[in-house]
């Protein structure tokens, strides 16, 4: 795989990401950290993680994530040269007393002290890229559909954000910057203000991107393309929706697979993955996968890996095989007639898992 660089920063990454959320909740450190070296052995350079990691967020798995990963580059202290390291200070924290007493801003004192926390729980003296988990101002996300403007409130500006952060670079704990779960506008002013008053410019935003959810092409490709800023994609397998392991079973029942995700955290949500809407669709998608000769994950993850919106696909696994498959499906081509089936799909049904 060729490394790709990301936005205007120094980066490059391969086109795969390794996610982490599932280490310290579905993945005991001993098996995170056999999953962490066959990534590296397999040469994947970039790993992401988060200081909410462990998910579903905790107070029990809170920097669980960020904490397996650090006793791993302690052991492998040649590790960390090789790779490009990416974590996330989480955004306001409503309805998490556990992330700064619940706090509904996130203020640049917050930043910095978030930063410090994941550097010494990571092992480590720099984060290649630090983003915002998510915006700190309103923003419908996580399975909400509507910007509501009597949601907003005070709260720290996007002028201090980037302030904050440039502390940190120019402290030398972080080389590039990013955003998650980010919109048009917010990447537009993010980008704007670094611009005009010299502070950071952010290299990346990682939000969701997948078949069952294709919303970043509602707009959101076209201000990162014009912008120079790189997508990193992530839940590409819509949490397992995408792989058909929840085909015949459905989300629930006494056949759902105990152990995934979705039957364990999100059936009962009902929050994107956990629709019944989307595995409606998943199912459309997985029956074309077959009738084609394809794996259902076979045909998810080529269609990120090989879109040009993408520039690196997060991929999140439970084992030391899944990564292998997810792996393996590198390379795969789909032909234009099989694109224009896709389309048509989502032409029906758009996008559930938004």
């Amino acid at each position: 795989m060729k490394t790709i660089q990301l936005g205007q920063s120094d980066l490059h990454v391969t086109p795969i990401c390794l996610g982490t959320m599932t280490f310290g909740e579905q993945v005991d450190e001993a098996t995170a950290h056999a999953i962490l070296d066959r990534s590296l052995e397999r040469g994947v350079n970039f790993i992401d993680t988060a200081e909410m990691y462990a998910v579903p967020p905790r107070a029990e798995t809170f920097n669980a994530t960020e904490i397996i990963i650090g006793h791993w580059l302690a052991k492998n202290p040649t590790a960390r040269q090789k790779l490009v390291l990416a974590t996330k200070v989480a955004g306001p924290a409503r309805g998490m007393p556990w992330i700064r007493g619940g706090s509904a801003d996130l203020t640049a004192a917050d930043i910095v002290a978030a930063c410090e926390g994941s550097l010494k729980r990571l092992q480590t003296e720099v984060i290649d890229l630090y983003q915002i988990h998510w915006p700190v101002r309103h923003v419908p996300a996580f399975g909400q559909v509507y910007f509501d403007p009597a949601k907003d409130g005070p709260v720290t500006s996007i002028h201090a954000q980037l302030e904050a952060l440039q502390q940190l670079v120019q402290s030398g704990k972080v080389r590039a910057v990013g955003l998650s779960n980010e919109s048009p506008y917010g990447v537009h002013e993010f980008v704007r203000l670094a611009d005009q008053y010299g502070l950071p410019r952010v290299a990346t935003v990682q939000n969701p991107y997948c078949l069952l959810n294709r919303t970043v092409e509602n707009g959101l490709d076209e201000t990162m393309h014009r912008l120079g800023v790189s997508l990193l994609a992530y839940s590409p397998l819509a949490f397992g929706l995408l792989t058909g392991k929840y085909d015949a079973s459905g989300l629930t029942g006494p056949d759902a697979p105990a152990q995934a995700r979705i039957t364990k955290f999100e059936s009962t949500r009902k929050q994107r993955w956990g629709r019944p809407e989307a595995l409606t669709a998943a199912r459309q998608y997985n029956a074309l996968a077959r009738d084609c000769g394809m794996t259902p994950t076979q045909l998810a993850l080529a269609f990120c890996y090989t879109k040009w919106q993408v520039a690196s696909t997060i991929i999140g696994v439970t084992s030391v095989a899944q990564l292998d498959e997810d792996l393996n499906a590198w390379g795969t081509t789909l032909p234009p007639e099989l694109l224009q089936k896709i389309d048509a799909i989502r032409w029906d049904i758009r996008d559930p898992a938004l």
